[in-house]
């Protein structure tokens, strides 16, 4: 009898346990993910309203990215299409433009010389030298008026800055020695100055000098590097009836574009006419020279550069909203806690570890911020892909770009919603139960 009301006695004792020893091991991963996707279901406009910072944050870092990859995609195709053996030499007061396009400005030391002298060497490795002068002028045909740009060059520069004609032929040297007045038209200058599409044999006027059309340059597309708005004429009679001034002496130029036959010999040859243009201007220190030489490699390096500095900026100016996101998410989250003081305290008191408290605020602030991730990064290639075509840009996927905004916008959870959640797991089981 004793025995028996012994057992009895236990068992209930041993029942009464084993709901302490299932607390004790705290809640799952699953129960856990489970309260705080309810908890934010519950409040569904503040849980948007907390996560707008980083769905901003991430859809602006994402699309300017891509942008900037883009562009910078389209910059090097252009550059390349102008010539990947190209050497350039130009004054140092002139503005370089990426892919060998040099402006006006300041001082011209290049000469028509330089080109000669490099043209004298006779190297089999250069594939042809072209002086070259530019401006800009009003040109007429007919009734018809646009704002060209006119370059005076050499025959060579038709190989080496790959501006073959679709129609038509280049001016040969012979018309560059006898000052010809003939022209080579740009894609866009021709359909401008000849909407009908028969400018061929045709006249056009430039400073009120009449020139005929004897090529015509497929579309290069709508970049800087275009030569679409171009016309080119011979640089003996651009010198005489645009610039006015004869082809002899010391004339200066903007540029002198070298065309090597082998990319493989072009820093052999960067070095070689580097030391011979400074002889011929007696210029042998460096740090006198008074002309730049540049290859493609290096206007394509220093265009990286600037564009991946620009990028960068842009994204770190756009990842202050992530800063931004993260701090509101920190503030709903200590509001929420505070909302839910009693809540807290009641599971407590049924057994809820700090832990459990802690991880169900972090996994809730978690969710926030991986939410907005992804909703960021969806409505970034978005307007990448969907929006920014329309203005004519072509967006470039940037996937390191996705992986560190969406990985920030993760951490940013985690950093802004641990204090919060601690704070959330300390309180008092008895100070919760009691707070109104």
């Amino acid at each position: 009898m004793t025995s028996s009301t012994h057992s009895q006695v236990a068992a209930p004792q041993v029942a009464a346990s084993a709901p302490h020893k299932s607390r004790s091991k705290g809640l799952s991963f699953a129960e856990t993910f489970t309260i705080a996707w309810r908890s934010i279901r519950a409040n569904v406009v503040r849980s948007v309203l907390t996560t707008l910072g980083i769905i901003i944050g991430v859809t602006a870092v994402i699309a300017l990215t891509s942008i900037g990859a883009g562009v910078t995609s389209s910059v090097t195709a252009n550059l390349t299409s102008l010539g990947t053996n190209l050497i350039t030499i130009s004054s140092n007061s002139a503005r370089s433009a990426p892919g060998g396009l040099v402006r006006g400005g300041g001082a011209q030391t290049v000469t028509l010389t330089d080109a000669e002298i490099i043209v004298a060497l006779n190297d089999p490795r250069i594939a042809g030298v072209a002086p070259t002068l530019q401006t800009t002028s009003q040109v007429k045909a007919g009734s018809n008026n646009y704002n060209a740009s006119i370059i005076g060059t050499w025959a060579a520069y038709e190989s080496i800055r790959n501006s073959e004609v679709a129609s038509g032929s280049f001016f040969t040297d012979a018309d560059v020695s006898s000052r010809k007045r003939v022209a080579v038209l740009g894609y866009e200058a021709a359909s401008e100055l000849f909407p009908d599409g028969d400018a061929l044999n045709q006249k056009v006027s430039i400073e009120g000098v009449s020139y005929t059309v004897i090529g015509l340059l497929p579309d290069k597309g709508a970049s800087f590097t275009s030569s679409n708005n171009a016309i080119i004429i011979p640089l003996s009679t651009y010198l005489q009836r645009v610039q006015r001034q004869e082809a002899v002496g010391e004339t200066t130029v903007q540029a002198v574009y070298v065309g090597a036959q082998d990319a493989d010999d072009i820093d052999a040859l960067q070095s070689e006419l580097t030391l011979l243009v400074a002889g011929e201007h007696e210029t042998l220190d460096p740090d006198d020279y008074d002309f730049q030489i540049e290859t493609q490699a290096d206007s394509l390096e220093s265009l990286n550069s600037v564009t991946t500095t620009l990028t960068l900026f842009l994204g770190a100016i756009a990842g202050i909203s992530l800063l931004v996101g993260g701090i509101g998410i920190m503030n709903i989250m200590l509001v929420s806690v505070i909302e839910r003081t009693r809540e807290i305290g009641v599971r407590k008191a049924l057994g809820a570890k700090p832990r459990d408290i802690l991880s169900q605020f972090l996994v809730e602030a978690i969710m926030l911020s991986v939410g907005g991730g992804v909703i960021g990064v969806i409505l970034g290639l978005g307007i990448a892909f969907g929006i920014v075509p329309l203005f004519g840009l072509t967006p470039g996927l940037s996937v390191p770009s996705i992986i560190v905004a969406f990985g920030f916008s993760a951490a940013v959870g985690i950093f802004f919603g641990f204090y919060p959640a601690q704070r959330a797991a300390k309180l008092d089981p008895v100070d919760s139960l009691r707070y109104e």
